[in-house]
């Protein structure tokens, strides 16, 4: 069972840009350092990952939104100077390190994006204005997008002479295929939200001041469906690509199956 979050907690979570809120069913997270345009540290990605951890077992929908003008412009670039952030290894540093050393790093940095995708919850992210590298990574880490038509989503990476490796290679490759992913990737050029939409990359984009209307619209519209109904689903899509068609149609059969017994009070 997890344990509740403590003001501690949440004052040092909030210190580092992130601001969880429960209300039933539902988590709203909330990056709320808009006058930084919400860049992100690794303070930042430890307060990500602590409240993905922390969700209670009753939340069933987890609606990811940002203070301000942007989402989030992406990597904090004083981590690319000899300063650093006070407390943090630069990246000077990190490359200096062992390869298991270096590899258990960036793992840690990457837990911030992934629990996004966990079987249990369907997450949402309410996405406006800038949503660059890291921004944008975390936005391909949620399983729905509701972007606003200022929305400029790019990944800034490869003209860092970095690649994007917050997990979002994946997620992106299979939303719009890999020649269009490629090219967003190589090219670092903005996507906006009409493209964003005709491509896969968003679900549906509206006003920028209809955004959170609109994502918490689309929670509401979750929860209203029956929450083992929803988790089956969302693991027989998540699993779709790497089954062939008659195993996905046997994996069907069983949830199915689960189903109709727990609906029947049948126990297996």
């Amino acid at each position: 069972m997890t344990a509740p979050v403590t003001d501690a907690e949440q004052k040092q979570w909030e210190e580092a840009g992130v601001r969880l809120e429960l209300d039933g069913e539902l988590a709203t997270v909330t990056l709320c350092h808009p006058e930084r345009r919400n860049a992100q540290t690794p303070a930042m990605w430890r307060a990500l990952a602590a409240v993905g951890r922390s969700l209670p077992g009753t939340v069933r929908v987890a609606l990811l939104r940002a203070e301000g003008l942007s989402f989030s412009a992406g990597l904090d670039r004083a981590m690319f100077t000899p300063e650093g952030i006070a407390g943090e290894r630069t990246f000077l540093e990190l490359a200096a390190s062992p390869d298991r050393e270096l590899d258990d790093a960036i793992a840690g940095y990457q837990e911030a994006f992934t629990w996004w995708r966990r079987a249990d919850v369907v997450t949402i992210a309410a996405v406006q204005g800038h949503a660059v590298g890291a921004g944008f990574q975390l936005a391909l880490g949620c399983d729905l997008r509701v972007v606003a038509d200022d929305v400029q989503f790019a990944m800034k990476e490869t003209s860092l002479g970095l690649v994007p490796d917050l997990a979002g290679t994946k997620p992106l490759t299979e939303l719009v295929g890999y020649a269009r992913a490629l090219e967003i990737c190589a090219t670092g050029r903005r996507v906006g939200a009409e493209e964003a939409v005709a491509i896969g990359l968003a679900n549906t984009a509206v006003p920028a001041a209809e955004l959170d209307g609109a994502a918490r619209d689309l929670a509401a519209a979750l929860l209203a469906a029956p929450r083992g109904a929803v988790i089956e689903t969302k693991a027989l899509l998540q699993g779709a690509g790497g089954r062939d068609y008659d195993t996905q149609r046997a994996a069907e059969r069983a949830a199915q199956a689960r189903r109709l017994r727990e609906l029947a009070g049948i126990g297996e």
